[in-house]
């Protein structure tokens, strides 16, 4: 069973949040802070009496906006313990999803917190601590996703399912075999996080996944690639570079 802290500093989202993780029967014990600055001491105790101590703490459930300390900033901190506990952030705010995703948060819960919601993310937690992740976060999850909003809802989409991406302005829309997805980043930060992944650029307004490409397409001097059902123009500055990728990666 699942020991929790969760850190709020409004007194009612606090009380409200620890009534619902207490009556989860997941949960052994959920304590409360009512800033960084508390919920540092706790989880401070928590170092000294080791994982499987008696003040141990396998999750925090984390707001983002506190006074002084933020809830990003707390977990960046606890982020430097050789066994932090893992996070869940809970707040009212959607715009921080990209830096919950950096910081490798279990889950991203939107307020007002509703029961089945919170239950999705105690689940994804037990899971994730059953499974020994809890002594090896940064293996956490192996493959790495990004959250989506679908309905108000958060899930995490991995990024080896998404075959390639089209801009729209700031935000981008990532396109998988299932569907597609709107997320706020710009097509260009996406473009340096994933090259290593295997993404390159072919338009300025698409990013494809260089393993989803089944057919490159050349008529009358325009260039396209086929990716599934998806025909995508491939733009003059990208055309060589794309080819020559191709060759290398036909070559083995």
């Amino acid at each position: 069973m699942l020991r929790v802290l969760a850190v709020d500093d409004e007194a009612p989202a606090l009380e409200e949040l620890l009534y619902l993780l207490r009556a989860d029967p997941r949960v052994r014990t959920a304590e409360g802070a009512g800033d960084a600055t508390e919920a540092l001491r706790r989880i401070g105790r928590a170092v000294e009496s080791g994982p499987d101590g008696p003040e141990g703490i396998d999750v925090v459930f984390l707001d983002i906006h506190m006074p002084g300390l933020g809830g990003l900033d707390l977990a960046r901190l606890l982020g430097g313990l050789a066994r932090p506990p893992l996070i869940v952030f809970v707040t009212a705010h959607e715009g921080f999803a990209v830096q919950a995703f950096d910081l490798e948060a279990v889950d991203y819960v939107l307020k007002p917190v509703r029961r089945e919601r919170l239950a999705e993310a105690v689940r994804r937690v037990r899971d994730l601590v059953h499974a020994g992740a809890a002594a090896a976060p940064a293996a956490a999850p192996a493959a790495e996703q990004i959250p989506v909003e679908l309905g108000g809802v958060t899930r995490f989409v991995a990024v080896d399912d998404i075959a390639y991406v089209e801009a729209h302005g700031d935000y981008a829309r990532l396109h998988t075999d299932q569907g597609s997805h709107l997320v706020r980043i710009p097509l260009s930060v996406l473009e340096e996080r994933w090259a290593a992944r295997g993404f390159v650029r072919i338009h300025r307004s698409h990013l494809v996944a260089l393993g989803r490409i089944d057919e490159l397409r050349l008529d009358g001097g325009a260039t396209s690639v086929r990716v599934g059902e998806a025909v995508l123009a491939v733009s003059r500055r990208h055309a060589r570079e794309l080819r020559d990728l191709l060759m290398r990666r036909a070559r083995g």
